[in-house]
């Protein structure tokens, strides 16, 4: 809506000279508002009457179109002789009047008269509502009202989520310094740089007389990606705990092809892959070793696993598989007369009762690992077994539950 269209209704007592506003008049409003709201602080606004000397005509009086007056110019004769303009003049002379009026009215004045011009003028005032604050985050301490239930609620979810966060950090940080001064006691300290160099040592050392154990990648066509990431996990976990083993394996990833699946995600998913002491081939295992020292390890074979020599390479199916595709491995074995065995889970250990009633002897790839290098180690398989197999799986030793 135009000011003219707001202007147009209001009664003037502004008298009837259209000399138009000097320098100093405009000055001395400009002062006089500037006065006034120091004054109030701004949270006012000044009404400021014009003075006599610069009081002038509304614009729309030119026009005949004030109140009381017509359209067919009769009203006119109270106006002065400069009134009857021609109709350019007269558009001129309202273009600088609305010009002039609408700084006048940015200056701070409000139109005099009666009380609905003055409603007029603080319905617009009303429009400049200016709370002081440029975001919520501005917002006083106890304005909690301004946000609505659900921010609040996922605000304090949050807040607890980080102080728990916290917490179980310096519960970390306060263990690891436990274990450390326990250790120290114990067992001579190394620099990083020294057991860096031994662990390195050591695995160098495996893949000249250790056994040597070997992941098969040759399956992951029958894999979906999600199955394909999680696989490139465990191969990290498989490579973190070989390191760490006093006895270690020789590592041995076959069917590796540059530029598969299975190859960039280990790549994207574990951090400096490229330095993992161990070998990655496109090959396969078929064509690596002889097939006489080769033992495929699977859950479905029937002949148990007794111990674990060193003169034979493991092969471990690199397969995750959500779908339970049975005995796909035992299968692929069976095609090339290889020599199978599965952990002896059922042998040492019992079935628990759970809620799912849920059994499985079938294991990550890490997770054999583990099992694998606590008995070359300990030479136990109750050891070996409790460290490799998750209670999740729902078997546990015999004795566990006394």
């Amino acid at each position: 809506m135009s000011l003219l269209t707001l202007m147009a209704p209001l009664k003037t007592s502004w008298g009837t000279s259209t000399k138009k506003h000097g320098a100093g008049d405009r000055q001395h409003l400009e002062d006089k508002v500037t006065q006034r709201r120091a004054s109030s602080g701004g949270a006012k606004r000044v009404e400021l009457q014009f003075p006599a000397c610069s009081a002038r005509a509304p614009p729309v009086a030119a026009y005949g179109r004030g109140p009381g007056l017509g359209t067919s110019g009769r009203g006119f004769s109270h106006l002065g002789p400069r009134q009857k303009m021609k109709p350019a003049e007269l558009e001129t002379e309202h273009s600088d009047s609305m010009a002039t009026l609408a700084q006048d009215w940015e200056c701070g004045a409000v139109c005099p008269g009666d009380g609905g011009h003055e409603d007029v003028c603080e319905s617009l005032s009303l429009l400049q509502i200016d709370t002081g604050w440029d975001s919520p985050k501005d917002l006083p301490v106890g304005c909690e009202m301004w946000s609505s239930r659900n921010v609040l609620r996922k605000q304090r979810h949050w807040e607890r989520t980080v102080t728990a966060k916290k917490n179980k950090r310096k519960q970390e940080r306060e263990r690891r310094k436990a274990k450390h001064g326990e250790d120290k006691g114990s067992a001579e300290q190394h620099s990083k740089r020294v057991l860096k160099a031994i662990t390195r040592d050591r695995l160098l050392e495996a893949k000249e007389c250790g056994p040597r154990l070997c992941v098969d990648l040759s399956m992951t066509g029958h894999m979906t990606r999600k199955e394909v990431s999680r696989l490139a996990a465990q191969i990290r976990r498989l490579y973190g705990s070989n390191k760490k083993a006093e006895k270690p394996f020789w590592i041995c990833l076959t069917g590796f092809v540059p530029g598969s699946l299975v190859y960039d995600e280990c790549f994207r998913m574990n951090d400096g892959f490229s330095n993992y002491l161990m070998d990655t081939t496109q090959e396969s295992y078929l064509d690596l070793f002889p097939l006489e020292t080769i033992v495929f390890l699977t859950p479905d074979s029937e002949t148990v696993l007794e111990d674990v020599n060193s003169s034979k390479v493991y092969i471990l199916g690199g397969l995750v598989d959500e779908s339970i595709q049975k005995k796909l491995t035992l299968r692929k074995a069976q095609e090339h007369s290889l020599q199978t065995a599965r952990l002896p889970i059922r042998e040492y250990m019992v079935k628990n009762i759970n809620e799912k009633n849920y059994h499985s002897e079938i294991l990550a790839i890490n997770q054999v690992f583990d099992t694998l290098s606590t008995y070359y180690e300990t030479k136990s398989w109750p050891e070996a077994l409790k460290a490799g197999v998750p209670l999740g799986k729902g078997y546990i030793l015999p004795d566990a539950d006394k």
